[in-house]
């Protein structure tokens, strides 16, 4: 079997020590002749050398990784998430691991165990499952940053905050702008505090128009095409002129359902998601949603988790993401 190339045979082979080395690859070769700084850089890719990381983690005392977890790698939501979180982990010189915990909360504490003894420096929970005796008994005790996603008021020191209130309003806004006034909803059994305050606003917004909301308009289904899809009976039981699907995803699968129904989207029924993801522009008929700025999310997220590493005695920080109307074509007057 090929032997690793170790720091030792390219000191050898530029016939220099390994600490002139160690110094010309970490940037802090200024002292030595350029013609040094060249061979050692020349044998480094002849050689195929790549520095070991654990040896440098031992001297620096840190990984430069963060752990992220998911409830759904699949979901287009997350996936522009992690996206934001790679390239702000990129500028940091940070290594993002990525775990997706299928909503299943063994899962996610056996992730976020083996993410701590490989030494992550800092964690990112976008899920709904993690509970507070995770959070007390794992993160806490090993004195682990963390940041937690759509857990608004939760015990994360540092947030990013959306205007979930905000967005549910413009959703509500709307679809009574086009004349809505019978109008259901499609929500999770549990959902987090982002997806109540959502629902709040939106419930509020219609009040003020003089439209109730009532409880059996509200169909409970899980957040995914799936579910979108399966909520399509009870959907179409309450016989409302518009639904406000709780997110994008739910969104796309209720309107298959409802076209293999027989049902026109907007003629017949108009359809509101939540999340603006990319898929939005590339079905027919184009979703209507309230734009959340996923990508900048991640981005923030992971800054907000390196400035803790790397100062854990610093003040909370606190972000404030804003949430726009997309109009498209998913939702039209009632007719």
């Amino acid at each position: 079997m090929t032997r690793k190339v170790t720091i030792r045979d390219l000191a050898e082979a530029a016939g220099v020590s390994v600490t002139t080395v160690s110094q010309i690859l970490n940037g802090k070769g200024e002292r030595f002749s350029l013609d040094t700084r060249r061979r050692v850089h020349q044998l480094q890719e002849e050689l195929g050398y790549v520095p070991d990381f654990n040896a440098r983690n031992l001297i620096m005392k840190s990984a430069q990784t963060i752990g992220v977890l998911v409830p759904n790698l699949g979901n287009p939501f997350f996936s522009m998430f992690i996206r934001g979180v790679q390239e702000a982990s990129r500028e940091r010189h940070f290594i993002p691991l990525i775990f997706g915990a299928n909503h299943d909360e063994k899962l996610e504490s056996y992730y976020v165990e083996e993410l701590i003894k490989r030494a992550v420096d800092g964690l990112i929970i976008a899920s709904a499952s993690i509970t507070a005796e995770a959070i007390d008994n794992i993160l806490k005790k090993n004195g682990i940053p963390y940041l937690l996603i759509d857990q608004n008021g939760g015990p994360s020191l540092d947030r990013i905050r959306i205007d979930d209130e905000q967005g549910g309003q413009l959703a509500a806004e709307h679809l009574l702008a086009l004349g809505h006034r019978k109008i259901a909803v499609v929500m999770p059994e549990h959902p987090t505090d982002n997806l109540v305050i959502r629902l709040a606003g939106f419930k509020e917004r219609l009040a003020e128009a003089g439209v109730t909301l009532p409880d059996s308009a509200v169909v409970i289904s899980p957040m995914t095409k799936l579910g979108g899809y399966q909520a399509t009976a009870g959907i179409m039981a309450q016989k409302p002129t518009a639904v406000f699907a709780i997110n994008d995803e739910t969104a796309l699968g209720l309107m298959r359902g409802l076209h293999e129904q027989g049902l026109s989207v907007p003629a017949d029924i108009s359809v509101m998601g939540y999340d603006d993801i990319d898929l939005d522009e590339y079905v027919v008929p184009k979703l209507s949603s309230i734009r959340q700025p996923v990508v900048t999310m991640g981005q923030q997220a992971t800054t907000l988790l390196i400035n803790r590493i790397q100062d854990q005695r610093q003040p909370a920080q606190l972000v404030d993401l804003p949430v726009e109307l997309r109009q498209r074509e998913s939702t039209g007057p009632v007719k």
